[in-house]
């Protein structure tokens, strides 16, 4: 009895402080709960504007990709693509901004941390990026088109494709040469197959023979010439005279793709002529 007499304050004092732990423990979880529902209405809330945010960014995308293609119809595919894009990434930007300020997150250290990337590449990107802004300008005024026989960043050819960043060309001899648009874009350009048309001159050295009986052979020789057209028509000047011979200036015109042709073989045709004459 004197054991059990004992041992009863003991349970009693433990039951007592366990029962008043239950008590806290009890306390503490209601009080978490009542933060976390309070949390809860305060962040759901946020978390659905941001994914409304969201969704109807989504949509604005698309319907600005749709209007855009829509206003640049009748623009050149590769710049179209390109504004388009460029429409679509910023109105992304401008919602996924929205939707983080709307979760409460600072966006001016997210702005200011893009500013900072963007000037990076941007320096970084600096010839490529003055390549694609003269990309868009050639684009855009086309002092050139596809088919076009150009001179220009001491390179000629045949523009084969043009690019945002480079323009594709194909020489006569048939080597396909990549040109950056910044070249093309700042130096002289030379394109000499954009009227169409194309005056061959000629040099031809008579020596003593007549001027006009010898015009009117040389005349003849390129009015008889497939290619060569009759509007406008060929002509024959004197270029300069020495005293040991005369230099005739014969400028028969063409179509601008014929005019290696025209050259080489209305020279052959007036060399056999007055070879002709000699013999």
């Amino acid at each position: 009895m004197t054991a059990i007499s004992t041992f009863m304050p003991i349970a009693q004092t433990l039951y007592s402080q366990l029962d008043t732990e239950r008590v806290q423990a009890f306390q503490v979880a209601q009080e978490f709960s009542k933060k976390f529902v309070e949390l809860g209405f305060q962040i759901v809330p946020q978390v659905l504007w941001a994914i409304g945010i969201l969704l109807i960014t989504r949509f604005a995308i698309d319907f600005a990709g749709r209007l855009t293609r829509r206003a640049l119809s009748r623009t050149e595919a590769t710049l179209r693509k390109f504004l388009v894009q460029a429409a679509e990434i910023a109105i992304l930007v401008v919602g996924v901004v929205a939707a983080l300020s709307k979760l409460g997150i600072q966006t001016t250290s997210v702005v200011a941390v893009v500013g900072a990337a963007s000037l990076a590449i941007g320096l970084a990107w600096q010839n490529t990026l003055s390549h694609f802004a003269a990309g868009v300008m050639l684009i855009s005024l086309r002092p050139f088109e596809v088919g076009d026989a150009i001179e220009g960043g001491d390179v000629k050819g045949v523009v084969d494709s043009i690019g945002i960043f480079s323009t594709t060309l194909v020489t006569d001899d048939h080597v396909k040469i990549i040109v950056p648009n910044n070249k093309l874009f700042d130096g002289t350009l030379k394109n000499t197959t954009a009227m169409g048309t194309r005056r061959v001159d000629l040099k031809i050295d008579i020596g003593d023979r007549p001027i006009r009986p010898t015009m009117a052979e040389l005349l003849e020789i390129a009015n008889s010439h497939p290619l060569v057209l009759e509007n406008p028509s060929p002509t024959c000047l004197v270029a300069e005279i020495t005293p040991d011979s005369t230099i005739l200036s014969l400028r028969p015109w063409c179509a601008s793709v014929a005019y290696e042709q025209v050259r080489s073989q209305v020279q052959e045709h007036v060399k056999e002529a007055m070879n002709a004459q000699k013999n």
